[in-house]
């Protein structure tokens, strides 16, 4: 087994950690820079993308010809960490989802011509982009099987009728990815559609409210009554959006939790950086086992982290599905950001609660990870039920051709 990365890799995992300490990283520690939304303000956002793309930092995950640098997943995983060391990070080399996820659906699936009208804008930074799938309950969730928007054919065109929530970015958005159902066959019962925000009978009920800061575009309830789209605007087929959600949401769990991991990398690093320089009855914080425990407890699950998600980037750069990688992935890691943003506020102490470090800020953030793309017991029951059908292969290596 090599863990080892190709020297390009690296360059770009090196070039990529000093651009966030370099030039993000003093911008984020001023509140000015911040939107009204807690997310980075558009002003020093198209300064910091401008300077990303003339470094050659632009799209790491998409392939040359289509804009981007060719990492494929093991090479975004190693960046991907050093990206989210900052909270404005992932956005400015447009590697922030839901764009990032989109970006790499629409590259695999779309026809030329969609390619060029949907993704290129992306790719470019001239638009956002939204992934709507999410219903309101009696809708789907997490089970796509059960939504209720219905797309009917008639003629050469669909009429779309439904609602979505949660929708992420889909106020700022300009092009969607909408998943609705084209009949009731149990494998072959959803379409996906491209559409464009001002597409009459599409609307946004509202933006809503949520406990944490927000990704541009904040996440939106969104209302179909009648929209009228063309046969052209089909995704990969009709009848084949399980595929796409499937194509989609596989690597894009994955790449939340590459990000994750360096959000949990910078809540230890801010411990770390107080513990060694707090006395408390004349003993450093740093020197005391209780913070010793924790912070070694910490770097052990951060790296446990690291290694599913590489074991998962690999699995998919070879040709599998890495169900079970994924999964494991999601909740190990999403479990994972909650824990260090507590372990390094409790280690500040009224420090870490306040403003004055970005603890706070990704504590609350943290929370959604462990519901967004598939809840921890959603997760959980999937790998039940691959242990159920493979048993004791459930742990099998794979054995090298000899």
């Amino acid at each position: 087994m090599d863990f080892t990365i190709s020297p390009r890799i690296e360059d770009f995992r090196a070039r990529i950690a000093r651009f966030v300490d370099d030039e993000i990283l003093p911008l984020e520690a001023d509140m000015a820079n911040r939107d009204a939304h807690d997310n980075i303000a558009p002003a020093p956002l198209q300064a910091l993308r401008a300077k990303a793309r003339a470094e050659g930092l632009w799209c790491l995950q998409l392939r040359p010809e289509t804009g981007g640098q060719g990492l494929g997943l093991m090479g975004m995983a190693a960046c991907y960490e050093e990206m989210n060391r900052s909270i404005f990070g992932p956005v400015v080399f447009n590697s922030a989802a839901p764009d990032d996820g989109n970006m790499m659906i629409l590259e695999k699936a779309g026809t030329e011509a969609q390619k060029t009208r949907w993704l290129a804008p992306i790719v470019a930074g001239q638009v956002r982009s939204s992934f709507a799938m999410t219903e309101p309950h009696p809708g789907g969730g997490s089970d796509p099987g059960m939504m209720l928007t219905r797309a009917e054919k008639r003629g050469d065109s669909y009429v779309i009728t439904g609602r979505k929530w949660f929708i992420t970015g889909a106020e700022e958005a300009e092009h969607f990815i909408l998943v609705a159902r084209t009949s009731d066959d149990p494998r072959r019962g959803l379409t996906a559609f491209l559409h464009h925000r001002d597409t009459p009978g599409f609307r946004i009920e509202r933006r809503i409210p949520i406990m944490g800061p927000e990704e541009h575009g904040g996440h939106c309830e969104v209302v179909y009554d009648g929209m009228e789209l063309p046969a052209d605007s089909v995704l990969l087929g009709e009848g084949l959006g399980l595929k796409v959600t499937q194509m989609r949401l596989g690597p894009a769990r994955l790449t939340h939790c590459m990000r994750w991991l360096g959000l949990s990398k910078r809540c230890m690093e801010i411990a770390a950086e107080y513990a060694g320089r707090r006395h408390g009855f004349g003993v450093r914080l740093a020197d005391r086992e209780s913070i010793q425990i924790k912070m070694g407890d910490l770097a052990m699950g951060i790296e446990t982290g690291r290694l599913l998600v590489m074991k998962a980037a690999w699995e998919i750069e070879r040709g599998g599905f890495a169900r079970k990688e994924v999964s494991m992935a999601k909740i190990h890691v999403a479990n994972l950001l909650h824990k260090a943003a507590d372990v390094a506020i409790q280690v500040n102490g009224a420090r870490g609660y306040s403003r004055d470090t970005v603890l706070e800020w990704i504590y609350r953030y943290a929370r959604q990870a462990r519901l967004v793309d598939g809840a921890d017991e959603v997760h959980q029951m999937v790998l039940n039920r691959l242990f159920d059908g493979e048993g004791r292969d459930f742990w099998s290596w794979d054995v090298a051709a000899s």
